[in-house]
């Protein structure tokens, strides 16, 4: 059995998902900057999620593999940890865009019928909205990508198994989990006409598929070959992102980069990670999930409210009214954080089974 030293919190991936977050947060407000043109890599922005989605197979697989097994591993505490940290801060977006969608139509502000779509909210609350069972998004856009990762939690014994049998050959669960994604990545164009990186409430389900299988199989990498000069990856790693995503502009490329930068981010020793270490850093990692499910009730809130104070009938501003959008969700996600994601994740973690400290 392989065994290595490996510190249960990766701060500096935990640092990351900051950076997947506002990476998404800018592709979504990017249209009301006041400036000529995206840049392609604001345009693909989208692809937070898959780094997301990449990160979370990474992550589990760390942290459950091994129990998984040694038979020490428990299905029914592990759905109780993935729902503590999902669900808070899921219901309490719902029920934000719920609030604020009866509110503005009480007021006579104009809504799309897509937001308080009463036929999809059953879906959205039991988190199956990405399971192909409503036609329209509905409410809070985002859980999407919510539905996905509980999709892949409630599978991830299938996914712990395969990778469990192949743990001693990682090149071969490598080629296998790359060969899937680029397999979904060209033929589900030609059965649906769109890429599978544009899925939401449709394919949702079958978007994270490829990217946390790719995750599970870079921490068996990474558990045989620790990167000896990870700061060399990092760098690579990168600049493999922003040249895939900024310049040739292809998701699959982008999305195979993301996981060099992962495994050699995983590979800093604590005293070696410097700022990506710092506690500044990480708690940016942390508030990063309530940043990204609360993108969309504070872009409909605030730029219309920006639009009304300001007389924008197009809802495009400057760059410091602009700003004030983006600290204004970094603010929301922070007081989320601290007065319902915590306190909720510890009241559910608290009457469930043990289960190992995850973040």
């Amino acid at each position: 059995m392989l065994q290595i030293n490996t510190p249960r919190n990766l701060k500096p991936l935990t640092s990351l998902r900051f950076v997947a977050a506002l990476w998404v947060a800018l592709f979504s407000f990017w249209p009301h900057l006041d400036v000529a043109g995206t840049p392609m890599i604001i345009a693909k922005g989208y692809l937070g999620v898959e780094l997301f989605f990449v990160l979370s197979g990474f992550i589990m697989a760390h942290v459950y593999l091994e129990r998984f097994g040694q038979k020490r591993f428990s299905y029914r505490a592990f759905v109780a940890a993935r729902l503590a940290r999902i669900y808070p801060l899921h219901l309490a977006a719902l029920l934000t865009v719920l609030a604020s969608g009866l509110a503005a139509s009480a007021a006579g502000i104009a809504i799309s019928d897509n937001v308080l779509h009463w036929p999809s909210l059953i879906p959205n609350l039991l988190m199956i909205n990405a399971w192909g069972v409503t036609d329209v998004a509905g409410w809070n856009h985002p859980s999407w990508s919510v539905s996905a990762e509980w999709f892949a939690y409630l599978t991830f014994p299938a996914y712990a198994l395969v990778t469990w049998r192949l743990r001693q050959r990682p090149l071969i669960a490598l080629g296998l989990a790359i060969g899937l994604m680029i397999g979904l990545y060209l033929g589900f164009p030609r059965l649906t006409g769109s890429a599978l990186t544009q899925a939401t409430y449709h394919w949702g389900a079958l978007r994270i598929v490829p990217c946390f299988a790719y995750g599970c199989a870079l921490y068996l990498a990474y558990r045989q070959h620790r990167p000896s000069r990870p700061w060399v990856g990092i760098g690579i790693g990168a600049a493999m992102v922003i040249l895939s995503a900024g310049l040739i502009g292809s998701d699959l490329l982008t999305v195979l980069s993301a996981g060099s930068l992962i495994v050699s981010l995983a590979g800093l020793e604590h005293r070696q990670a410097g700022p990506l270490a710092h506690r500044a850093a990480v708690w940016l990692g942390e508030i990063s999930y309530a940043v990204y499910i609360f993108s969309a009730p504070w872009l409909m809130l605030s730029v219309n409210l920006m639009a009304r104070l300001t007389g924008s009938a197009d809802k495009v501003f400057s760059w410091p009214l602009w700003s004030l959008l983006i600290l204004g969700l970094l603010g929301l996600a922070a007081i989320a954080h601290r007065l319902i994601e915590q306190p909720a994740r510890r009241a559910i973690r608290q009457a469930s089974p043990s289960q190992p400290s995850i973040s």
